[in-house]
């Protein structure tokens, strides 16, 4: 597996320079004052884990956080995206209707071509509609392609859906596109690595049906079979408590995420972290049966169960268990967050479709 180096940084610079303690000149020796600053200022340098050597003391600490990985030899980037506004624009002709009123638009890449495919149908088509985003960067997308924009608490308050009562299906939005980061065979999800999974797993919970659109290489046999961890939301207070309780469920080396635009941690629109939690390759559910808490063998219903139940977590990157569809079969207090239906872009820069 592929690794980054992160570099967490003391609140103020030369620290090290400062102190006069040797320990901490000992622990950047094999970097020139021009080459830490250099470092200092990038979330992504890569340096070789023999020249890591600091004390979180005297200046700073590092942390290696598992690198995403997706098999890119010999393909165009052109077909790829054209096979992707393909797969959003059959996604879209087969799911959405005009008589839809509350849609939940996700933060993958890939959705930006299920904005463009629906704005294309035109005002008379969307004027009635109000579209439900995952977090700041879905939101400009909703905006700047001319379509109303509804958060959350808004669709809730009074004036639109409101509280039906105890027992009222929860239920409120007709559809919910988004990406993945991973997809199995089953259509359990890894999401959260755009660091928006809380957002998206209330749309998801609050909609019908949630339409995955995403690239080919997402898609796997069993999830963490190509992408790195499970992505968890945590209070910041309790970030590390968490992170010591999800090496204790048998994850490798978990990370607190670090930002690339900051060189601190990274803080997401909920003003939590995130941590990145490397497992060994998860089960299917139907695989119930060869669960090995020692070993860390976990299914995606029984991981996201675990973690849940770890003080400080908000959510889990894990999309599993029933469907909309499912979820409304089974009554109001049924999670439904998988999706119903896959539309893969390939890399021939054709689509294919799975579920």
């Amino acid at each position: 597996m592929k690794r980054i180096c992160r570099i967490f940084t003391a609140p103020a610079p030369s620290i090290a320079a400062r102190s006069g303690n040797p320990q901490a000149r000992r622990g950047i020796s094999s970097l020139s004052s021009a080459s830490l600053l250099s470092v200092r200022r990038s979330a992504d340098v890569r340096i070789p884990r023999s020249r890591l050597h600091c004390s979180h003391r005297y200046l700073s600490y590092t942390r290696c956080s598992p690198q995403r990985t997706m098999a890119s030899d010999g393909v165009d980037p052109k077909l790829v995206e054209a096979a992707k506004r393909a797969a959003c624009q059959q996604a879209v002709k087969d799911h959405f209707s005009t008589d839809f009123k509350y849609v939940g638009i996700g933060s993958g890449t890939t959705i930006a071509y299920v904005v463009e495919a629906i704005a294309a149908l035109g005002r008379d088509a969307t004027a009635h509609m109000k579209f439900i985003p995952t977090g700041a960067g879905s939101t400009k997308l909703i905006r700047d392609a001319g379509l109303t924009v509804l958060q959350v608490p808004e669709l809730l308050s009074e004036s639109e859906v409101g509280f039906a009562g105890r027992g009222a299906s929860k239920q409120h939005l007709d559809i919910y596109f988004d990406g993945a980061d991973e997809v199995d065979a089953e259509l359990n999800c890894i999401k959260g690595g755009g660091a928006c999974l809380f957002q998206e797993k209330v749309v998801s919970r609050l909609s019908k049906k949630f339409i995955c659109v995403a690239d080919s290489r997402k898609k796997a046999h069993r999830l963490l079979e190509k992408w790195a961890y499970v992505p968890v939301e945590v209070a910041p207070v309790a970030a590390e408590l968490a992170r010591q309780a999800l090496i204790d469920l048998g994850s490798i080396d978990p990370v607190i995420r670090f930002s690339k635009d900051t060189s601190t941690y990274l803080v997401t629109d909920n003003h939590n972290f995130l941590i990145d939690a490397p497992f060994p390759t998860l089960l299917l559910n139907s695989q119930a049966d060869q669960i090995d808490p020692e070993k860390g063998i976990w299914t995606p219903d029984a991981l996201t169960a675990k973690i849940r139940g770890i003080l400080g977590v908000l959510e889990v990157g894990i999309f599993s268990g029933k469907t909309g569809p499912e979820a409304t079969e089974a009554g109001p207090d049924v999670e439904g967050v998988r999706p119903i239906q896959i539309y893969y872009g390939k890399t021939d820069g054709g689509f294919e479709t799975q579920g």
